[in-house]
């Protein structure tokens, strides 16, 4: 639903399967926005903003946490580990689109 509603916002989409996917794309095409949920294979969410975070090329990235409400102690480490902001799931598509234009101008 992510990449879908963002392409049809006009946004160009990198996917990625789990978060060790998403830090060998990060090497890759210019990334300006790095959404990412919480619980993903092989790395997740805390462990890639960690390890975003640790690349000074990087530092700067905006990232978004998609998380439930009931992981508040999940967010309040996200934050520390350097995420922007994040999106409570479920979320509406239109609730998605408004942060990519809030976080990117």
């Amino acid at each position: 639903m992510v990449s879908f509603t963002l392409k049809n916002a006009g946004y160009e989409v990198v996917e990625a399967v789990d978060g060790k996917d998403a830090l060998s794309k990060l090497n890759g095409d210019p990334i300006h926005m790095v959404i990412t949920d919480l619980n993903m294979p092989n790395l997740d969410g805390i462990s890639l903003v960690k390890n975003i975070r640790s690349n000074p090329a990087y530092k700067f990235i905006p990232i978004v946490l998609l998380t439930t409400e009931s992981q508040e102690s999940k967010k309040i480490e996200g934050k520390q580990a350097g995420a922007t902001g994040w999106i409570v799931k479920p979320f509406k598509p239109e609730q998605l689109v408004a942060v990519m234009k809030k976080v990117l101008g």
